[in-house]
């Protein structure tokens, strides 16, 4: 089940069946590099990170990380990576989220899939500010929020984490 598409890319809903995604992606070196260690290393933690994340934000928040899978994949929609928003601890707006799995970097996939997350939380989901954080030295990240729209606002401490470079929408002002 869809959620949102772009030309290219349909967003779905995470299930149980994406513990294999889950496990490859969360255990990548760029993944641990930049976004940590989040300690899934069977199917069984995948499973457990499935239902305590995503869809527990779903069911909370009316929205969460959503499968990216690539529209010609056919009826299977595997996904080759992630996007969404996420209610985080120490923010007060929802911030998108996105990681690829590195065999699919450099084809524009994580710029299509959070601009129409940002496009979909803004109209449909009628969200007042979406922010994005990122490592200060996560350039490819960086490029990503820039690209859509977002502006580097300033260094906070978010979730006991060192210091990550804040982005907001255009004309958002700090808070």
């Amino acid at each position: 089940m869809s959620l949102i598409e772009t030309p290219r890319l349909v967003l779905r809903k995470f299930t149980l069946d994406d513990d294999g995604f889950i496990l490859e992606l969360l255990n990548e070196p760029a993944f641990l590099r930049f976004i940590g260690d989040k300690g899934v290393r069977t199917s069984s933690d995948a499973r457990e990170y499935l239902q305590k994340g995503p869809m527990e934000s779903y069911r909370r928040h009316g929205f969460g990380l959503y499968a990216v899978c690539l529209r010609d994949s056919g009826a299977a929609l595997a996904p080759v990576g992630m996007c969404g928003l996420v209610s985080r601890a120490g923010l007060d707006d929802p911030d998108i989220g996105f990681a690829f799995l590195a065999r699919h970097w450099g084809r524009g996939y994580a710029v299509e899939s959070a601009a129409a997350v940002l496009d979909h939380g803004t109209r449909v989901l009628s969200l007042p500010r979406i922010v994005a954080i990122t490592s200060p030295d996560n350039w490819d990240s960086i490029s990503v929020l820039e690209k859509i729209g977002l502006k580097f606002d300033r260094l906070i401490s978010c979730s006991g984490k060192e210091q990550v470079k804040l982005f907001v929408q255009c004309g958002g002002a700090s808070r």
